[in-house]
């Protein structure tokens, strides 16, 4: 019998409120404290007795994990887990968790808007018709949606959700992912080189790894045949920054749509924040009133589950089992983008 309440420590957030987590972790009896810390030695001093963690931004690292004795479940506000040194805590034997699917719709919806926005050009024409310009001629040239081509680079739900809301407008769709082994409905299934060359537009829905860090450079840029709009609402570092610039200012790509870069926020001499075919907002792509209430309550869920001994909803680290820190029963549940 434990001797204490489980300890659960929120590392970081920027959500203003933490009701949601209150309410889970309240039924299970443990304690829950905001701690607000990112530097290595604070979160070893603050998290050294918690049973659980919920982290957002806060780099939980190989050194940060070993001195966590208590820790048997990390749970990310999130669908990436960049944050967290997954072979790390796998070798302790501590299960990562994540919320792979809350914000699909948002996310995917913000996607289309951007490649919208770009192919139509308002953003432009907004910024001349408030600065007295009235000539529909400054936006020339502008195509036809129907027809066009979508190159997804990953079809996870994400990017099976950005197909279906762009069908209606008569926008054909192809994709790469090397995970897929069947066409999803309305789908073409390409391989990665055919993708960047026969694409009107390209929308980046892979999570971010090893294997997909600047997976876009410019090798790839220089594939890219039909000069497309690129657009990305995944992680920024999967583009190639320097090699994205280059692209836009030699004209091999017409335009991007940028919710995540390499930098945030970006340096105030970043050349993308002058560029007219570039729109950039501040990696907003997850949020809704709705999406949010939801992630809170769905991370904070997974600790508590684990505390009470069952598999939480979707676990990152599927190695991690037979191995936990803490005995669960139940079934099994891996964690897909």
């Amino acid at each position: 019998m434990k001797d204490r309440p489980y300890q659960v420590v929120i590392t970081d957030c920027d959500h203003g409120s933490i009701e949601e987590e209150k309410e889970v972790i309240s039924q299970i009896g443990a304690e829950l404290i905001l701690a607000q810390v990112r530097n290595e030695e604070e979160l070893i001093r603050t998290c050294k007795e918690a049973d659980g963690l919920i982290n957002q931004y806060a780099l939980l690292n190989r050194k940060v994990l070993e001195n966590l004795p208590q820790c048997k479940v990390i749970a990310r506000y999130g669908v990436g887990v960049d944050s967290v040194d997954l072979k790390a805590a796998t070798d302790l034997g501590i299960m990562v968790a994540n919320v792979p699917d809350y914000c699909i719709e948002e996310v995917a919806s913000h996607a289309v808007a951007l490649i919208l926005t770009l192919a139509r050009k308002t953003a432009l024409f907004d910024r001349q018709v408030k600065s007295g310009q009235w000539d529909f001629r400054m936006g020339i040239p502008i195509g036809r949606l129907r027809g066009k081509m979508l190159g997804l680079i990953g079809s996870g739900k994400i990017g099976l959700g950005v197909a279906k809301m762009i069908a209606p407008f008569g926008v054909k769709v192809m994709a790469y992912d090397p995970f897929l082994k069947e066409n999803p409905e309305g789908i073409q299934l390409k391989d990665f080189e055919t993708v960047l060359k026969e694409s009107d537009f390209i929308s980046i829905h892979c999570p971010l790894n090893d294997s997909t860090r600047h997976l876009i450079g410019e090798r790839e840029f220089s594939k890219m045949g039909k000069k497309p709009l690129l657009i990305n609402t995944s992680r920024g570092p999967i583009i190639d920054e320097e090699a994205l610039i280059k692209a836009l200012k030699g004209g091999q790509i017409s335009g991007a749509g940028l919710d995540v870069l390499e930098k945030e926020p970006p340096d105030v001499s970043n050349p993308l924040l002058k560029m007219e075919n570039v729109i950039l907002s501040p990696h907003v792509g997850f949020y809704s009133v709705e999406s949010i209430s939801e992630l809170k309550r769905r991370t904070a869920q997974n600790v508590a589950d684990v505390l009470m001994g069952r598999w939480p909803a979707s676990v990152v680290n599927q190695e991690v089992r037979g191995k936990t820190r803490m005995p669960l029963s139940g079934s099994f549940s891996s964690s897909k983008e």
